[in-house]
Parts: structure tokens; sequence; C-alpha cells
């Protein structure tokens, strides 16, 4: 999602320190710190830790972009706070900062088809059949990341949650 946001917008997101790449775009007049931890997943929190520290930015004042596998694919939630759900990444991040008052992308992966362990799948590509809805979704995605800088999270949840892509819809795309 990341990569698209700075594709759509220019920017860069390819300085390494942190653990991690990072960047920065302008949307509007706000500059936005970009980060991608290159930690494993349960380790991230270290990476954000040391971002915020070195930036001065508040945890309410981030939005972590995640996969959620209990999500069907193609949707996305946004939330403004909460537990882990059990994602490592997420649970590694809440440790670190000592709070789970921070916004969250969360974006709809589904579940294994074929009974796959579910650490192996969430490291595998795509299923065939997912890749064009799979585009979809990330513009989607970006475009909500640039409602979120211009008209504030309570807008674009109440346009990103209410979206729901059904089977049907992520084959047409």
């Amino acid at each position: 999602v990341l990569d698209k946001l700075v594709g759509k917008l220019g920017g860069d997101i390819s300085r390494s320190k942190f653990s991690g790449l990072w960047g920065q775009v302008i949307i509007g007049d706000a500059r936005i710190y970009l980060l991608k931890p290159q930690t494993y997943m349960n380790l991230s929190g270290e990476s954000v830790g040391r971002f915020l520290d070195y930036f001065k930015i508040k945890p309410s004042e981030m939005l972590i972009i995640h996969d959620d596998l209990d999500l069907p694919l193609g949707r996305i939630k946004l939330a403004r706070k909460g537990g882990s759900g059990g994602h490592k990444g997420i649970k590694s991040i809440i440790a670190i900062l000592g709070t789970e008052n921070f916004c969250r992308m969360k974006i709809g992966i589904g579940r294994p088809r074929y009974g796959e362990d579910v650490e192996k799948f969430v490291l595998s590509p795509f299923y065939s059949d997912e890749e064009q809805a799979l585009e979809k979704i990330l513009e989607i995605a970006v475009d909500g990341l640039i409602m979120i800088a211009e008209k504030g999270i309570d807008k674009a949840m109440n346009v990103l949650n209410a979206i729901k892509m059904d089977e049907e819809e992520k084959k047409a795309e």
C-alpha cells in the first residue's frame, strides 16, 4: 500500500533506518512520514517504536496498515484503536508502545482455502484468481489514506468501512 501511495503522489520510501525503510509524502499541507519495518513481524514494534521516538510522533498520531485474516479479501476496515486480534505485528507494536491507542487500516486477506498453515498462508502470494481484485483493493486503500490526511479519520471510516466487495465484484474487476 505504501509503495502504491508513493507511486501515486511521488516521494520516497527507500531510506534505511529504524530497522526499516522510511520516507515521506506530502498530502495537501501535511508531511506524512512512512515506515515499512524490515524485521520479522513479531519484532515490528521495535522498528515502529524507534521511528516514533526519532520523529517525536505520538502513537495516537499514527496509522498502522496491516493484513487481517478475519476480514474477507477486499474488505478494508479502519479502527481508532483495539487489541491485536492475534496479529503478531500488532501485538509487538502494542507491547513496545504500551498502548492500543493508535489507528489501523485492516486489509482483509481472508482465510486459507485449502487447509494451508496460517503462518505459511500469510507469507505466500495471493491465489491466482485474487490477483485482479488485489489491484483494486490497493487502489481503494491508497485513496483511503489520502482521504484520512485530507478529511480526517472519521470521514474515511464512514466511507471505507462501508465498502464491501463480494466475490462477483472481485472476479469482475
